[in-house]
């Protein structure tokens, strides 16, 4: 079968062309994704490059989470240049998201909640640790990282915690953190450390109105299963 570049197929099936004509939401990932690859190598185009990613769960997921455009360089046909590309591509979508969204957030719900930290998360290799502050309204103040571990665990002291909640004066708190392996099915330490973070939110007058644990495109409320 010959490959042929994007230049040489009919003006209709180019993946730039098409945005320009119908606009991005009539693209596939693989289409968006080859116009950021822009071209191919003498065996495939761009296109094909970017079918190949995407149909590759290995290489999708490599694409997403991977913060070394050395690694993401690996998969052929991309490079170090359009692996720079990829990557500030993603990372603006990541931001602008969570900027668009933030000053407008109420957490009425644990599903508000995981919907904010879902795309921030979902996709990180290490468990990282994250702290929403809300004011009496439940309206999102402020969000912060509180830290990174391994794959497997995140360290975390309620005085980080509550100590940005004291400065910036919120009337209550929501944590959450991700698990690496797409499982959000709480551990024996989440449970212990929700415990924690809950006794001392009372002492504080600050409560913890949820802490979720993010997953693979699905949460584990400990609110909605009754620890809270």
């Amino acid at each position: 079968m010959t490959n042929y570049c994007i230049k040489e197929l009919p003006s209709e099936d180019r993946p730039r062309e098409r945005l320009l004509e119908h606009g991005a939401k009539a693209l596939s990932m693989a289409e968006l994704l080859a116009i950021l690859i822009r071209t191919g190598t003498r065996e495939k185009s761009a296109l094909d490059i970017a079918r190949e990613i995407t149909c590759d769960e290995h290489r999708l997921r490599k694409l997403v989470t991977t913060k070394d455009p050395q690694e993401l360089a690996q998969i052929k046909g991309v490079g170090l240049v359009k692996a720079a590309t990829i990557m500030a591509a993603l990372e603006f979508g990541k931001r602008l998201t969570t900027a668009s969204t933030l000053k407008q957030t109420v957490i009425g719900t644990p599903e508000d909640g995981a919907s904010l930290l879902m795309p921030l998360l979902r996709y990180e290799n290490n468990e990282h640790f994250l702290l929403v502050l809300l004011n009496s309204k439940n309206k999102v103040i402020k969000k912060m990282h509180i830290s990174e571990g391994s794959l497997n665990s995140s360290v975390v002291h309620p005085r980080e915690v509550f100590a940005p909640a004291v400065l910036h004066h919120a009337a209550a708190i929501f944590v959450g953190h991700n698990h690496p392996s797409g499982d959000p099915t709480p551990s024996k330490e989440d449970r212990m450390l929700t415990d924690a973070l809950v006794q001392t939110g009372r002492i504080l007058g600050i409560p913890v109105i949820d802490h979720v644990v993010i997953g693979d495109g699905t949460y584990f409320s400990f609110r909605e299963h009754g620890y809270l």
